[in-house]
């Protein structure tokens, strides 16, 4: 709001005379220089506004004056607001000029030209845009599974800001509303994350601010493997769970709780868990069951170890006198010739007459070393 003087009482009857040679009593009429009776003047918050203001003559008086009384009468200053100065660009202007304009010097301003025939005045309305602010937003907030949530975000600007929510995380997946509250019914694990709110005008860009919600749900195993292992060896049944918060697990055999002791090494980090038996002997084959608990419930998973069989491969019978691996051998003897004699058949045209064919047989003999 743009401060004004106030006189002293010794001054007053001066004050009061020179105002009413000065200002008007009649109607408001149109200056020479504006189309309409009133103008609006749209500034940003911060920027510098001026208010035109041109006399038809230098002898003319002049004074502006706001809704808080005078602001300038001629040329002194009655107001005490140092933003505020006399715009004289030529010797017929008289323009008014205010510095970092704010949301308080907003509203109507008033141009008096008091000349030789006639009073007029000019009327200015100046309206202050304010970029978008954030002012309030919720904390983030921690609720379990299923219940109603309500996320709170406020803002202030000139324009009045158009308020969006939308769902940043895990899904990226957007979940808009364009009021200051946005409400989740029976709010589910999905829903939980980071929720952005933007606060828009067409002054400047938009304000933004994000509050996380977390979801609380009891454990469910996600996955167990078992396994299986020959004696002798290492082996690991491992399991895994989600949950929030972090659920903590155990192992069991046979309803006893098993503890990093004996050969047997446990390993839990958030949302998964190892038991692992560094040397297999037979005892250890059988049902493990993994337990994942936190403070909202409880649950468990049953795995087995089971006994790897290796195939069984025949041993060799070795030969008393002979230490060599046994193998198979093979050995060509000889040919052997053998002379056939062929007596022709009937009705041959060499009938009478004996045919003498030879035979060369092959005989392969494998012999085994043992």
């Amino acid at each position: 709001m743009v401060a004004r003087v106030q006189p002293d009482r010794k001054q007053l009857p001066l004050v009061l005379l020179r105002l009413l040679c000065l200002l008007p009593t009649g109607l408001p009429v149109r200056s020479v220089d504006f189309n309409r009776g009133t103008d609006n003047i749209t500034v940003r918050q911060g920027d510098t506004a001026i208010l035109r203001c041109v006399v038809e003559d230098k002898n003319s008086k002049v004074a502006w004056l706001n809704r808080s009384g005078i602001i300038f009468a001629g040329h002194d200053k009655w107001s005490l607001d140092p933003r505020v100065e006399l715009e004289k660009r030529h010797s017929l202007e008289y323009s008014l000029r205010i510095q970092k304009v704010d949301v308080y010097d907003e509203g109507s301003y008033t141009c008096s030209v008091q000349t030789q025939h006639e009073p007029k005045t000019s009327q200015v309305y100046l309206i202050v845009q304010v970029p978008p602010k954030i002012s309030n937003i919720s904390s983030d907030v921690t609720v379990n599974e299923g219940s109603n949530v309500t996320l709170v975000c406020m803002a202030n600007g000139r324009p009045e800001p158009v308020i969006t929510w939308r769902h940043l995380t895990p899904t990226g997946r957007e979940f808009e509303g364009e009021e200051e509250y946005l409400e989740i019914l029976g709010i589910t694990r999905e829903q939980s994350g980071k929720y952005e709110c933007k606060a828009a005008n067409e002054v400047s860009s938009a304000d933004v601010k994000q509050v996380k919600v977390t979801v609380n749900y009891p454990p469910t195993i996600t996955e167990s493997k078992s396994n299986e292992a020959t004696t002798g060896r290492k082996a690991s049944l491992k399991c895994e769970a989600s949950a929030v918060p972090a659920p903590d697990f155990e192992w069991y055999r046979d309803d006893t709780r098993i503890n990093s002791a004996n050969g047997l090494e446990i390993k839990s980090t958030e949302g998964q868990s190892s038991l692992t038996v560094t040397n297999v002997t037979e005892e250890h084959y059988g049902n493990y069951t993994c337990v994942a608990a936190n403070n909202l419930g409880v649950t468990n998973a049953s795995l087995v170890l089971f006994k790897r069989v290796l195939p069984t491969v025949p041993h060799p019978i070795q030969a008393p006198h002979d230490r060599r691996a046994p193998e198979m051998l093979s050995h060509l003897e000889g040919p052997q010739v053998q002379n056939e004699v062929m007596k022709p058949a009937s009705g041959s045209k060499n009938k009478g007459k004996e045919e003498k064919r030879t035979r060369t047989n092959h005989r392969c003999v494998f012999i085994t070393l043992k």
